[in-house]
C-alpha cells in the first residue's frame, strides 16, 4: 500500500489553528462534509467522539491518528493536518499534537483499515519527515514530502480499494 492510494492531496489541511480536540474533530467533520467525501458531518463528528472516550487517539511524538468506522462509506478516507502551534490532545505523552492523520474506515471494514493505521504509524516515526512537514509552506509540499518518504518503504504492494 502506498500513501497516495489513501491520501487526496486536496485532504491536507496545512495550518491547523485551532485549540481543543473537539475543535479539530469537527473541523476534520465539516472539512470533509465540504469536500463530498463525506454526507453526514455529524454522524463523523460522533463516531470520533465515541472513538476517542476509549483512549487518545494522540499516539505521541506530537501525532495523532483519529479514526473510526462509518456507514455509508465504501472506501477508506483519510485527511492529514498540520498544527504549527501544536493542539492538546490528551496524548500518551503529553505533548501538543502538531501532525494528524484522520482516518475513516466503512463500518464493515477490519483488515485494511488496521493496515492503513499501521501504514501511517510508520511513516510518521519519522522525526526527519515530521521536522520536514513542519516547515513545509504549503499543501503541494507537505503531499511531496509525504509521498516521497512512503516510496522508501520497501512494503509498496498495491491495495486495490
Amino acid at each position: 500500500m502506498k500513501i497516495t492510494e489513501i491520501l487526496k492531496k486536496e485532504h491536507i489541511i496545512a495550518d491547523l489553528n485551532l485549540d481543543s480536540k473537539n475543535g479539530v474533530l469537527n473541523e476534520f467533520s465539516e472539512f470533509l462534509k465540504k469536500k463530498g467525501a463525506i454526507e453526514n458531518k455529524e454522524a463523523l463528528f460522533e463516531a470520533l467522539i465515541q472513538r476517542e472516550k476509549l483512549g487518545s487517539t494522540g499516539i505521541g511524538e506530537n501525532v495523532a491518528i483519529p479514526h473510526a468506522k462509518l456507514d455509508n462509506i465504501d472506501t477508506i478516507i483519510t485527511l492529514f493536518a498540520r498544527s504549527k502551534k501544536g493542539i492538546e490532545f490528551e496524548s500518551l505523552d503529553k505533548k501538543p499534537v502538531h501532525f494528524f492523520c484522520l482516518v475513516i474506515a466503512p463500518a464493515n471494514s477490519t483488515g485494511l483499515h488496521l493496515k492503513v493505521l499501521a501504514r501511517i504509524s510508520k511513516l510518521l516515526k519519522s522525526s526527519s519527515l515530521r521536522d520536514a512537514i513542519l516547515n513545509a509552506t504549503a499543501v503541494d509540499q507537505i503531499f511531496t514530502i509525504l509521498t516521497e518518504e512512503d516510496s522508501k518503504f520497501d512494503n509498496g504492494k498495491a491495495i486495490y480499494l
